[in-house]
């Protein structure tokens, strides 16, 4: 095993990572590639400049520091770069565009990136400009929001789910999820009661962001207040 001498000295470069990185996303990461793929991309998007930074397929191919450390028993190392990406998607670390050329691209699935994702498909830029736009984007889908954040999914569940994705937008689902998430209210009629509270009342940037404590009392002693398990 190759030791690491410690780190130097003085002032050093760093990269940030949200607290719910290590509270809600590494104790669920099970897969050792997985893992070093997400901090890597993690770490490449913060050299890069802009609101709308992804990194493709084929620079993370190309990146001899990763490959390297990708190493997955009867994988050879482009095969466990797929791998960890396939499962980081599912997941829902990252948001994965494909263009019509074939190309994959990434972005981290945080405020940022979703914004990039619902302006990309709007046509308001691309990660390849001169490419044709988009064939197809993926975001986790409601069954994968639901297994990550509350649950086991139950069949009786099924349809109401199905039906929510129908009904909402995609942005909304997840964003609602993560403000139960936030104020440790998992359960699905919380859920639900949001999303039908933004599409009645309309829904401003405010309720687009990590709620503060005065929205948390809000949510618990408002019209929320009957799907609050105490």
């Amino acid at each position: 095993m190759k030791g690491f001498a410690g780190f130097p000295a003085g002032k050093q470069p760093y990269t940030r990572l949200p607290d719910l990185f290590f509270t809600d996303l590494l104790p669920a990461i099970d897969d050792l590639c997985e893992l070093k793929l997400t901090l890597h991309i993690f770490w490449l998007l913060a050299q890069k400049k802009g609101d709308r930074s992804c990194v493709s397929r084929a620079e993370l191919a190309a990146d001899g520091r990763l490959l390297e450390g990708l190493v997955a028993p009867g994988l050879r190392a482009e095969e466990a770069l797929s791998d960890a990406l396939e499962r980081a998607v599912a997941r829902g670390s990252l948001l994965h565009i494909l263009s019509r050329q074939g190309d994959d691209w990434y972005l981290a699935n945080t405020e940022k990136g979703r914004q990039a994702l619902d302006d990309l498909l709007a046509g308001k830029w691309s990660p390849a400009p001169g490419e044709p736009l988009l064939l197809e984007a993926h975001r986790p889908n409601i069954f994968v929001l639901y297994e990550q954040n509350i649950g086991p999914l139950t069949p009786l569940l099924v349809d109401q789910l199905l039906d929510a994705e129908r009904t909402f937008p995609a942005s909304w689902i997840e964003d609602a999820f993560r403000t139960a998430v936030e104020l440790n209210v998992r359960n699905w009629r919380y859920v639900r009661r949001i999303l039908e509270r933004w599409t009645a009342e309309g829904r401003d940037g405010e309720a687009a962001r990590p709620a503060a404590e005065s929205d948390r009392r809000r949510y618990i002693e408002g019209p929320y207040a009957d799907y609050v398990e105490h």
